[in-house]
């Protein structure tokens, strides 16, 4: 089981705690990598391309010209496909691109990402992580302070925070997540992983094994 020192938002180490061996000693295995983000992305996709078929362009109520005797092909309206301002043949129509993905699968995956992230050395846990209004330079500057300025952060806390999570929103390289909504996209996509220790709890509580029914 895996230890990692606790630190304050000044850095300074408050603690220690031991990780879930379950959760962040897990098999890394690219192909779930790939097929959550897959999902994730696909479930993102507005899906509301349309065309119009013959039936739906205005027009083309009458044959452009009788069914014999003019030496030209057979045409039952000017709104057929072949013609000029037609409809369209299986053009895209609004529908969901999203699949199906076993919880199981989407568990391992999410565990993976953690575990690789650990083993960079790419994790941090803070005690805490209030602040005293919305402060969009206090963030930049304990991100600093942790040594983590400039770089792509994904800060992880347990509950419901609008000081931190608004304070951080106009910062591009740095999203803030709450427990319940960590997932491997962006696990991946973020250099670092910065966890309170009660978005850890939650996050082990989510994943442990104990909660596999519940999750």
């Amino acid at each position: 089981m895996a230890t990692l020192d606790v630190v304050t938002i000044e850095n300074k180490k408050a603690g220690s705690v031991e990780l879930s061996s379950v959760i962040f000693e897990a098999a890394v295995k690219p192909h779930l990598f790939h097929d959550e983000v897959r999902r994730q992305l696909a479930r993102r996709r507005a899906g509301t391309h349309s065309t119009k078929n013959r039936a739906g362009v205005s027009g083309g109520g009458s044959k452009p010209w009788r069914q014999k005797g003019t030496g030209r092909a057979r045409q039952g309206t000017t709104r057929a496909p072949q013609w000029a301002g037609g409809g369209s043949v299986f053009g895209p129509v609004p529908r969901s691109y999203e699949h199906a993905l076993p919880k199981k699968v989407r568990r391992a995956a999410l565990r993976g990402a953690l575990s690789h992230r650990l083993a960079e050395g790419g994790m941090t846990v803070v005690e805490s992580l209030e602040l005293d209004g919305y402060s969009t330079k206090r963030v930049v500057e304990i991100l600093g302070g942790l040594g983590l300025g400039g770089q792509r952060v994904l800060i992880v806390i347990g509950e419901a925070s609008p000081t931190v999570e608004r304070s951080a929103r106009n910062l591009p390289r740095v999203s803030v997540l709450r427990a319940e909504g960590l997932n491997v996209y962006d696990v991946l996509r973020h250099e670092k992983l910065v966890m309170t220790r009660g978005g850890l709890e939650a996050v082990e509580s989510r994943l442990s094994a104990a909660g596999e029914a519940s999750a």
